[in-house]
């Protein structure tokens, strides 16, 4: 087992959303974007997912410039496709169109291969007392942890 273990959370989306479906999507990136991600400086807070023709895009995931880069370096906020298979695209986009569904970064992860892979899921808005019942919760666990030490 390794110990640079690179897992990014998105901790805001199961918060904010009931996570469905869950898939792992590969990623086209530029060689300094993988090299930022394996030093552990992306963020997935405000990151969605979209269709565009009929490939699904990442936006809004920031992968801070390379220190080491030179002017070859990646723009920190572009769209970067996401790999599925076609018939996961087809599921995706077809659920996409009732209302209310969106799809959310769960979080981005480097594989044993040495490859970034992003874990996405098919989301429904809470409302909300949704949110409330969610903190209410977090918090009986919190206290149950701490009775139990």
């Amino acid at each position: 087992m390794d110990k640079n273990i690179i897992e990014i959370k998105n901790k805001r989306a199961a918060f904010q959303y009931f996570l469905l479906d869950e898939y792992t999507a590969g990623m086209v990136l530029t060689g300094t974007e993988i090299k930022s991600i394996r030093d552990g400086r992306a963020n997935l807070t405000d990151a969605y997912c979209t269709f565009i023709g009929n490939e699904l895009f990442v936006r809004q995931m920031h992968i801070s410039e390379y220190r080491f880069g030179s002017y070859l370096n990646h723009p920190a906020k572009r769209d970067r496709k996401l790999l599925l298979t076609r018939r996961e695209l087809r599921k995706l986009q077809n659920k996409i169109k009732e209302r209310g569904f969106t799809i959310v970064p769960t979080m981005l992860f480097v594989d044993s291969r040495g490859y970034a892979k992003l874990n996405i899921a098919l989301a429904k808005g809470k409302k909300f007392f949704d949110k409330r019942e969610t903190i209410k919760a977090k918090d009986s666990r919190r206290d149950m942890e701490r009775q139990l030490k």
